[in-house]
């Protein structure tokens, strides 16, 4: 009888492996930290790029060669939190209007004339830019508690008009020494930037200055900036 086969197992190895030290962990925990913020960084950047490439296209190229009519704002100034009401008394924050570009005018409800003459300047200017003027609203900015005539709502039905108290709207809108803020229109960019402030006691001539700035910026912003909230 032939004896049986030779057993070939073998003592489980209980080899030990080297634990990683602390320092070791935090190393690689900190790489892991830092590669994930310069991921972040790296897409930051790719979605500001069109923003900066236009904003400098039109603050630096200025490939027309002509020079600005409006002032810029330095340095640039969000829309504020700051409670208002709709003509109708509905509440509304005035940060809720970014997002567009914003062609804003400030003045009592009873409307002077040279009130009622911007009201008509910023209708007929976003009038003028065709298909391109759903990507800009006209706002006017009541800084008192006077009533609105009846007579001048038919020709705000396009506009954005608020509410707001004058004070702190003139610490978002600086004049121009000697001017008050009623005497000025102002442009904000569609992430709520004040960035431009036009010469005071605007006339026709001088909207049509205004419009080829806006035009500018519109075809400067036209990769990122799109109608509509």
């Amino acid at each position: 009888m032939s004896s049986p086969p030779a057993s070939h197992d073998e003592p489980l190895g209980m080899t030990v492996h080297t634990l990683p030290t602390l320092s070791q962990v935090g190393d690689e925990a900190a790489g892991r930290t830092r590669s994930g913020r310069l991921k972040m960084l790296a897409v930051m950047l790719v979605c500001a790029a069109p923003v900066v490439a236009s904003y400098f296209t039109f603050y630096v190229v200025q490939p027309e060669g002509k020079p600005n009519y409006g002032e810029f704002i330095e340095p640039v100034r969000a829309l504020p939190d700051l409670p208002a009401t709709t003509l109708d008394g509905k509440g509304v924050n005035l940060q809720t209007l970014k997002n567009q570009w914003l062609l804003v005018s400030v003045g009592g409800g009873a409307c002077n004339a040279q009130c009622a003459q911007y009201l008509y300047l910023q209708r007929q200017l976003r009038e003028s830019l065709g298909k391109e003027k759903e990507r800009v609203d006209w706002v006017w900015l009541v800084d008192d508690a006077a009533p609105v005539a009846d007579a001048l709502l038919p020709a705000l039905k396009e506009a954005t008009v608020v509410r707001a108290a004058a004070p702190e709207l003139a610490k978002w809108l600086p004049a121009q020494q000697g001017f008050a803020m009623e005497d000025h229109l102002y442009l904000v960019d569609p992430m709520g930037k004040l960035m431009m402030r036009f010469p005071a006691h605007m006339d026709a001539a001088g909207a049509r200055k205004l419009k080829r700035d806006l035009e500018r910026l519109l075809r400067a912003s036209a990769s990122w900036d799109k109608a509509g909230r």
